[in-house]
């Protein structure tokens, strides 16, 4: 089996920091989004993955991951269906894991992989149960979990099972594809690929899941996601140096390299390899990047990415920083500032 990650799009609502970086690679609990789906693919013992990237992105995620992957380029947007064709060449008749890159789910890979196999299935999707799936692409399903049918956002939704951007597919996916038509949106849906199996009569499953999954598309999610992830993920884990006059509450990782001056740290909560927090205070849910300084400021509920300088704020809070940003303000104001500010920026706030 392959795994096929679509990574297109511009990542326009999380401008500034998509211009310099593709969302994909923006690091929530100091790891870049797309390693926690890889990490779960390689569990599965597959090891053959393959990117769909645009134009925009492609480059700097094949420098990322390398040559051990391979890389195809989506030119246009054109949906999920159309991401499948553009990378034909790879999957080679061989069944595949399609996963949409911008995702992070709790669920392990591993069951439906193996679900999938052990029933012969054409066809797996995830599932999850929502509050409003108007939003999504939702499917019916029998009593036994077959696939009745899929509805793309529908106003009046049949269920509330929306799909997850995880599926498991036999080559017979391909075939679908060939006789789809573009949707209203101008985009080749995999949800029509998928009930073009169904109509055929192809061997198709719903896997509803409990855990948490995250689309992060907005600033909002990224931080949504990262609360989750520390707090799914996080433990105490000091190895780096943390002076007598420090204080570490809760589970806290302060990486190799990092030191912790006059400062206290309330985990979850972790501080990246080769950072330096000095009087200062980390709040939960704050994920310090690597070579970081945080002096004299609280930090809390934010995504610093590496080599952020936060200076002199009484709290900085809700925020994300891109790389090599500088936040300094003149002390004792008592403000409390919210950001989301792209690689290299500078923002000095005076008297």
């Amino acid at each position: 089996m392959k795994a096929l990650i679509l990574c297109g799009g511009r990542g326009t609502r999380l401008r500034p920091l998509t211009y310099a970086l593709p969302k994909h690679l923006i690091p929530i609990a100091n790891k870049p989004i797309l390693d926690y789906a890889v990490e779960k693919i390689r569990a599965c013992g597959i090891e053959e993955i393959g990117f769909v990237v645009s134009p925009e992105t492609g480059q700097e995620i094949r420098e990322y991951y390398g040559e051990s992957c391979c890389y195809f380029t989506q030119d246009q947007p054109l949906g999920i269906a159309h991401a499948v064709i553009v990378a034909t060449p790879f999957l080679a008749g061989s069944p595949f894991l399609l996963f949409l890159g911008d995702n992070l789910l709790e669920e392990s890979f591993a069951e439906g992989v193996r679900e999938f196999q052990e029933q012969g299935l054409d066809a797996l999707i995830y599932l999850k149960e929502v509050a409003d799936p108007r939003r999504f692409g939702v499917a019916v399903l029998d009593a036994e979990g077959h696939i009745q049918r899929l509805v793309e956002k529908p106003a009046d939704p049949p269920s509330h099972l929306a799909i997850m951007g995880l599926y498991l597919f036999s080559p017979s996916v391909l075939q679908a594809i060939d006789n789809i038509q573009p949707s209203e949106r101008k985009e080749y849906e995999i949800t029509d690929a998928i009930q073009w199996l169904v109509a055929q009569g192809f061997r198709t499953k719903g896997k509803q899941t409990a855990g948490w999954w995250i689309d992060t598309g907005r600033k909002e999610d990224l931080l949504e996601a990262n609360r989750f992830l520390l707090d799914f993920y996080a433990k105490t884990d000091i190895r780096g140096s943390v002076d007598t006059a420090s204080k570490v509450i809760g589970r806290v990782t302060v990486e190799e390299g990092a030191e912790v001056v006059e400062s206290v740290l309330r985990g979850p909560c972790i501080i990246g390899r080769g950072s330096r927090i000095v009087r200062s205070t980390i709040d939960p849910f704050s994920s310090i990047g690597p070579r970081c300084l945080v002096e004299n400021s609280t930090v809390a509920f934010s995504v610093l990415m590496s080599e952020v300088v936060v200076r002199n704020v009484p709290r900085l809070e809700e925020s994300i920083l891109g790389r090599r940003a500088v936040v300094e303000e003149e002390r004792g104001k008592g403000r409390r500032i919210r950001l989301h500010a792209g690689d290299e920026t500078e923002l000095r706030i005076g008297s």
